[in-house]
């Protein structure tokens, strides 16, 4: 009885050990910002669907492209119809990982810097990508921030203002404050 009882107690506690938290949200924001010196050109997305793996460091983002709202109506169409054509690709997604994860304490209120590798898909094409942020722990729960350049005709996305109106790469900024 007593060997039984004690192996249940290592088993619960490798288990603890090895335990892994999921970190979620769908209200996160992800900016993206193509100005140029003679146009400014910034859509907020504040419906962004976000997981994050506190051991592995796993981290997926996804944002409908129709949910990036422009200060300006026509903007955001010509955004939708002209150049992200949201309705032949409607969402953009970020699939990959804090490679730098085991420097984060989840048990400790602070900021921690973060390096993001993994692979970015935006009008049905995929780019490695890179990208330097950073993670604020308050009260156990995280919030992921960072920032990356994108080159537009990378994606494909074309146009006869990118190189005028609007700049050849687009500033993404991310902000996800998970529960």
């Amino acid at each position: 009885m007593k060997k039984a009882t004690l192996l249940l107690f290592f088993a619960g506690l490798s288990f603890g050990l090895h335990a892994q938290k999921i970190f979620s949200t769908k209200t996160g924001q992800i900016k993206f910002n193509a100005s140029s010196p003679l146009e400014q050109v910034v859509g907020i997305n504040n419906q962004v669907d976000s997981k994050m793996i506190d051991k592995t460091g796993q981290v997926v983002f996804s944002a409908l492209i129709k949910s990036f709202k422009f200060e300006n109506q026509l903007m955001e169409d010509h955004f939708n119809e002209n150049y992200l054509e949201s309705s032949k690709f409607p969402k953009a997604e970020f699939k990959g990982f804090i490679t730098n994860i085991g420097t984060v304490n989840f048990a400790k209120d602070g900021k921690y810097p973060a390096n993001f590798s993994g692979t970015l898909t935006i009008h049905n094409v995929s780019q490695k990508v890179s990208a330097a942020g950073e993670i604020t722990i308050a009260n156990g729960a995280p919030t992921v921030n960072g920032a990356f350049k994108v080159k537009l005709a990378g994606y494909g996305i074309t146009g006869s203002y990118i190189g005028g109106k609007i700049a050849n790469e687009a500033e993404v900024t991310v902000n996800c404050k998970y529960q």
